[in-house]
Protein backbone atom coordinates (compact mmCIF):
# COMPACT_ATOMS: atom_id res chain seq x y z
CA UNK A 1 0.00 0.00 0.00
CA UNK A 2 0.90 3.68 -0.57
CA UNK A 3 0.42 6.04 2.08
CA UNK A 4 -2.46 6.64 2.89
CA UNK A 5 -4.84 9.69 3.07
CA UNK A 6 -6.72 10.73 6.43
CA UNK A 7 -7.85 13.61 7.42
CA UNK A 8 -6.71 15.65 5.06
CA UNK A 9 -2.96 14.60 4.94
CA UNK A 10 -0.73 11.76 3.95
CA UNK A 11 0.11 9.51 6.84
CA UNK A 12 1.83 6.19 6.46
CA UNK A 13 -0.52 2.76 6.75
CA UNK A 14 0.47 1.77 10.03
CA UNK A 15 -0.57 5.50 11.23
CA UNK A 16 -3.70 5.86 9.69
CA UNK A 17 -5.16 5.09 13.25
CA UNK A 18 -8.98 5.71 14.11
CA UNK A 19 -10.03 6.65 17.09
CA UNK A 20 -11.74 3.52 19.50
CA UNK A 21 -14.74 5.64 19.69
CA UNK A 22 -14.91 6.19 16.09
CA UNK A 23 -18.65 5.28 15.26
CA UNK A 24 -17.94 4.09 12.17
CA UNK A 25 -15.69 1.33 14.03
CA UNK A 26 -17.83 0.44 16.65
CA UNK A 27 -21.51 0.57 14.70
CA UNK A 28 -20.65 0.55 11.05
CA UNK A 29 -22.02 4.28 10.99
CA UNK A 30 -20.52 5.67 7.43
CA UNK A 31 -20.57 5.36 3.99
CA UNK A 32 -17.55 4.36 1.37
CA UNK A 33 -16.57 4.20 -2.35
CA UNK A 34 -14.57 1.86 -4.17
CA UNK A 35 -13.30 4.09 -7.20
CA UNK A 36 -11.45 2.90 -10.01
CA UNK A 37 -8.02 5.16 -11.02
CA UNK A 38 -7.64 5.87 -14.80
CA UNK A 39 -4.87 7.58 -16.51
CA UNK A 40 -4.72 9.34 -13.22
CA UNK A 41 -7.91 10.25 -12.49
CA UNK A 42 -10.99 9.07 -10.77
CA UNK A 43 -13.28 7.39 -13.28
CA UNK A 44 -16.95 8.57 -12.43
CA UNK A 45 -16.06 10.71 -9.83
CA UNK A 46 -19.60 12.56 -9.95
CA UNK A 47 -21.72 9.66 -9.69
CA UNK A 48 -19.49 8.59 -7.16
CA UNK A 49 -19.77 11.83 -4.77
CA UNK A 50 -23.42 11.36 -5.22
CA UNK A 51 -23.89 8.26 -3.99
CA UNK A 52 -21.67 9.15 -0.85
CA UNK A 53 -23.81 11.98 -0.29
CA UNK A 54 -26.88 10.54 -0.63
CA UNK A 55 -25.40 7.90 1.67
CA UNK A 56 -24.54 10.28 4.04
CA UNK A 57 -28.28 12.01 3.62
CA UNK A 58 -29.90 8.78 4.77
CA UNK A 59 -27.75 8.27 7.84
CA UNK A 60 -27.86 11.86 8.66
CA UNK A 61 -25.11 13.82 8.52
CA UNK A 62 -24.15 15.14 4.95
CA UNK A 63 -24.10 18.95 5.98
CA UNK A 64 -20.92 17.75 8.44
CA UNK A 65 -19.10 16.63 4.64
CA UNK A 66 -17.89 18.99 2.39
CA UNK A 67 -18.29 17.58 -0.69
CA UNK A 68 -16.03 20.03 -2.65
CA UNK A 69 -13.05 20.14 -0.48
CA UNK A 70 -13.16 15.91 -0.50
CA UNK A 71 -12.75 16.36 -4.09
CA UNK A 72 -10.02 18.84 -4.44
CA UNK A 73 -8.47 16.48 -1.72
CA UNK A 74 -9.25 13.13 -3.98
CA UNK A 75 -7.13 15.34 -6.55
CA UNK A 76 -4.57 16.39 -4.71
CA UNK A 77 -4.17 12.59 -3.03
CA UNK A 78 -4.20 10.93 -6.58
CA UNK A 79 -1.05 13.79 -7.79
CA UNK A 80 1.12 13.64 -4.56
CA UNK A 81 1.01 9.54 -4.73
CA UNK A 82 1.31 9.56 -8.96
CA UNK A 83 -1.78 7.11 -9.32
CA UNK A 84 -1.98 6.47 -12.98
CA UNK A 85 -4.05 3.14 -12.30
CA UNK A 86 -5.58 2.03 -9.11
CA UNK A 87 -8.39 1.79 -6.77
CA UNK A 88 -9.63 4.22 -4.83
CA UNK A 89 -11.02 3.00 -1.63
CA UNK A 90 -12.76 6.35 0.12
CA UNK A 91 -14.23 5.89 3.76
CA UNK A 92 -15.98 8.07 5.92
CA UNK A 93 -17.44 7.74 9.16
CA UNK A 94 -19.43 10.05 11.14
CA UNK A 95 -16.42 10.64 13.32
CA UNK A 96 -16.30 9.99 17.42
CA UNK A 97 -19.15 9.80 19.45
CA UNK A 98 -20.70 9.00 23.19
CA UNK A 99 -21.71 5.20 23.85
CA UNK A 100 -24.45 4.47 22.53
CA UNK A 101 -26.69 4.33 19.61
CA UNK A 102 -27.03 8.42 19.66
CA UNK A 103 -25.04 10.56 17.79
CA UNK A 104 -23.10 13.57 18.44
CA UNK A 105 -25.07 16.88 18.02
CA UNK A 106 -22.12 18.37 16.13
CA UNK A 107 -20.27 15.12 14.17
CA UNK A 108 -16.47 15.71 12.91
CA UNK A 109 -16.52 13.22 10.25
CA UNK A 110 -13.36 11.02 9.80
CA UNK A 111 -12.17 10.79 6.39
CA UNK A 112 -10.24 8.49 5.38
CA UNK A 113 -9.03 7.19 1.38
CA UNK A 114 -6.36 4.21 0.35
CA UNK A 115 -4.77 3.15 -3.18
CA UNK A 116 -4.08 -0.57 -3.94
CA UNK A 117 -3.36 -2.14 -7.26
CA UNK A 118 -5.94 -3.17 -9.51
CA UNK A 119 -7.07 -6.80 -9.50
CA UNK A 120 -5.63 -8.63 -12.44
CA UNK A 121 -8.36 -9.11 -15.80
CA UNK A 122 -10.24 -12.00 -15.29
CA UNK A 123 -9.20 -14.72 -17.48
CA UNK A 124 -12.48 -16.93 -17.10
CA UNK A 125 -16.38 -16.66 -16.64
CA UNK A 126 -17.28 -16.64 -12.99
CA UNK A 127 -18.87 -19.18 -11.41
CA UNK A 128 -22.12 -18.07 -9.40
CA UNK A 129 -23.76 -19.78 -6.04
CA UNK A 130 -27.18 -18.69 -4.84
CA UNK A 131 -26.77 -17.70 -1.25
CA UNK A 132 -29.38 -19.41 0.95
CA UNK A 133 -27.97 -18.43 4.38
CA UNK A 134 -28.58 -15.07 4.49
CA UNK A 135 -31.55 -12.38 1.91
CA UNK A 136 -30.80 -8.84 1.39
CA UNK A 137 -33.00 -6.49 2.64
CA UNK A 138 -34.81 -4.32 0.58
CA UNK A 139 -37.05 -2.11 2.80
CA UNK A 140 -34.13 -1.07 4.48
CA UNK A 141 -32.65 2.15 3.15
CA UNK A 142 -29.18 0.55 3.67
CA UNK A 143 -29.61 -1.56 0.94
CA UNK A 144 -29.56 1.19 -1.49
CA UNK A 145 -26.27 3.00 -0.42
CA UNK A 146 -22.77 2.00 0.14
CA UNK A 147 -22.73 1.31 4.06
CA UNK A 148 -19.73 0.62 6.11
CA UNK A 149 -21.55 -2.84 7.39
CA UNK A 150 -21.41 -5.27 4.45
CA UNK A 151 -21.57 -8.45 6.84
CA UNK A 152 -24.66 -9.90 4.72
CA UNK A 153 -22.51 -9.75 1.99
CA UNK A 154 -19.66 -11.24 3.61
CA UNK A 155 -21.49 -14.39 4.77
CA UNK A 156 -22.80 -14.87 1.39
CA UNK A 157 -19.67 -14.62 -0.05
CA UNK A 158 -18.20 -17.30 2.61
CA UNK A 159 -20.77 -19.40 1.16
CA UNK A 160 -20.00 -18.86 -2.24
CA UNK A 161 -16.85 -19.97 -1.73
CA UNK A 162 -17.52 -23.03 0.23
CA UNK A 163 -19.28 -24.21 -2.17
CA UNK A 164 -16.43 -23.79 -5.08
CA UNK A 165 -17.96 -20.79 -6.51
CA UNK A 166 -16.76 -17.50 -7.46
CA UNK A 167 -19.60 -15.04 -5.64
CA UNK A 168 -23.15 -15.46 -4.41
CA UNK A 169 -26.47 -14.05 -5.91
CA UNK A 170 -28.20 -12.80 -3.24
CA UNK A 171 -32.09 -13.03 -2.77
CA UNK A 172 -34.55 -10.32 -1.38
CA UNK A 173 -37.20 -11.24 1.13
CA UNK A 174 -39.17 -12.23 -1.36
CA UNK A 175 -37.20 -14.73 -2.97
CA UNK A 176 -36.30 -12.15 -6.01
CA UNK A 177 -32.62 -11.49 -7.11
CA UNK A 178 -31.11 -8.19 -6.05
CA UNK A 179 -27.36 -8.63 -6.81
CA UNK A 180 -24.04 -10.39 -6.45
CA UNK A 181 -22.01 -9.55 -3.21
CA UNK A 182 -19.65 -6.94 -4.72
CA UNK A 183 -21.87 -6.33 -8.28
CA UNK A 184 -25.18 -5.64 -9.62
CA UNK A 185 -26.53 -8.50 -12.04
CA UNK A 186 -27.90 -8.29 -15.55
CA UNK A 187 -29.25 -10.85 -17.88
CA UNK A 188 -29.36 -10.59 -21.81
CA UNK A 189 -32.97 -12.33 -23.55
CA UNK A 190 -34.80 -11.54 -26.84
CA UNK A 191 -32.44 -8.28 -27.34
CA UNK A 192 -33.23 -6.42 -23.85
CA UNK A 193 -30.56 -5.83 -21.55
CA UNK A 194 -32.35 -6.63 -17.72
CA UNK A 195 -31.48 -5.55 -14.47
CA UNK A 196 -33.61 -5.83 -10.98
CA UNK A 197 -34.90 -3.03 -9.93
CA UNK A 198 -33.21 -0.75 -6.60
CA UNK A 199 -36.30 -1.87 -4.90
CA UNK A 200 -35.43 -5.28 -5.69
CA UNK A 201 -32.49 -4.53 -3.20
CA UNK A 202 -30.18 -3.93 -6.20
CA UNK A 203 -27.78 -0.99 -5.17
CA UNK A 204 -27.85 1.81 -7.31
CA UNK A 205 -24.34 1.10 -8.74
CA UNK A 206 -22.30 3.52 -10.77
CA UNK A 207 -21.12 0.92 -13.40
CA UNK A 208 -24.56 -0.24 -13.32
CA UNK A 209 -26.17 3.17 -14.27
CA UNK A 210 -23.27 3.39 -17.25
CA UNK A 211 -24.22 -0.08 -18.67
CA UNK A 212 -28.29 1.13 -18.77
CA UNK A 213 -27.21 4.20 -20.07
CA UNK A 214 -25.10 2.85 -23.00
CA UNK A 215 -27.25 -0.70 -23.88
CA UNK A 216 -29.35 0.95 -26.92
CA UNK A 217 -25.83 1.91 -28.39
CA UNK A 218 -24.91 -1.92 -28.09
CA UNK A 219 -27.96 -2.82 -29.74
CA UNK A 220 -29.94 -3.47 -26.48
CA UNK A 221 -33.00 -2.69 -24.87
CA UNK A 222 -32.29 -1.48 -21.54
CA UNK A 223 -35.20 -2.93 -18.71
CA UNK A 224 -35.42 -2.72 -14.82
CA UNK A 225 -37.10 -5.90 -13.94
CA UNK A 226 -37.97 -8.49 -11.17
CA UNK A 227 -36.28 -11.40 -11.78
CA UNK A 228 -35.77 -15.23 -10.10
CA UNK A 229 -33.10 -17.74 -10.25
CA UNK A 230 -34.90 -18.88 -13.13
CA UNK A 231 -34.45 -16.50 -15.47
CA UNK A 232 -30.95 -16.94 -15.30
CA UNK A 233 -30.70 -20.12 -16.50
CA UNK A 234 -33.06 -19.03 -19.16
CA UNK A 235 -31.31 -16.40 -20.77
CA UNK A 236 -28.56 -15.88 -23.41
CA UNK A 237 -26.14 -14.13 -21.33
CA UNK A 238 -25.50 -13.20 -17.41
CA UNK A 239 -23.00 -11.04 -16.55
CA UNK A 240 -21.85 -9.07 -13.46
CA UNK A 241 -20.86 -5.42 -12.94
CA UNK A 242 -18.94 -3.07 -10.73
CA UNK A 243 -16.52 0.09 -10.93
CA UNK A 244 -13.41 -2.22 -11.38
CA UNK A 245 -14.24 -5.07 -13.02
CA UNK A 246 -16.67 -3.73 -15.45
CA UNK A 247 -18.59 -6.22 -16.96
CA UNK A 248 -17.75 -10.06 -16.29
CA UNK A 249 -19.62 -12.92 -17.84
CA UNK A 250 -20.99 -15.63 -15.63
CA UNK A 251 -20.33 -19.39 -16.70
CA UNK A 252 -22.27 -20.86 -14.37
CA UNK A 253 -24.66 -21.03 -11.41
CA UNK A 254 -25.45 -23.51 -8.92
CA UNK A 255 -23.05 -26.01 -10.87
CA UNK A 256 -25.26 -25.66 -14.05
CA UNK A 257 -23.64 -24.11 -17.25
CA UNK A 258 -25.30 -20.60 -18.36
CA UNK A 259 -25.95 -20.16 -21.81
CA UNK A 260 -23.40 -17.58 -23.09
CA UNK A 261 -25.00 -16.12 -26.74
CA UNK A 262 -25.00 -13.12 -26.82
CA UNK A 263 -21.55 -12.41 -26.81
CA UNK A 264 -21.44 -9.75 -29.64
CA UNK A 265 -23.47 -7.59 -27.44
CA UNK A 266 -21.30 -7.64 -24.47
CA UNK A 267 -18.26 -7.34 -26.11
CA UNK A 268 -20.38 -4.07 -27.58
CA UNK A 269 -20.78 -2.88 -24.30
CA UNK A 270 -17.13 -3.89 -23.17
CA UNK A 271 -15.93 -1.46 -25.71
CA UNK A 272 -18.35 1.56 -25.06
CA UNK A 273 -17.30 1.32 -21.17
CA UNK A 274 -13.32 1.71 -22.18
CA UNK A 275 -14.05 4.48 -24.53
CA UNK A 276 -15.64 6.23 -22.15
CA UNK A 277 -12.64 5.35 -19.56
CA UNK A 278 -10.44 7.03 -22.18
CA UNK A 279 -12.69 10.27 -22.94
CA UNK A 280 -12.90 11.01 -19.01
Amino acid sequence: MTQAWRDGRLVAPEAAHVSIADRGLLLGDGVFETILVHNGRAFDLDAHLARLETGLGVLGFAEAVDLAKLRADIAHYLTLENAARAVLRLTVTRGVGPRGLAPPDTPHPTILMTLSPLPPPRERPLSLHVATSTRRNELSPVSRIKALPYLDNLIAFQEARAQGADDAVMLNTRGAVACATVANLFVVREGRLETPPVADGALPGVMRALVLSLAKEAGLAPEENSLRTGDLAAADHVFLTNSLRGVAEAGSCNGAELRRIAGGAVERLRKLIAARLEEA
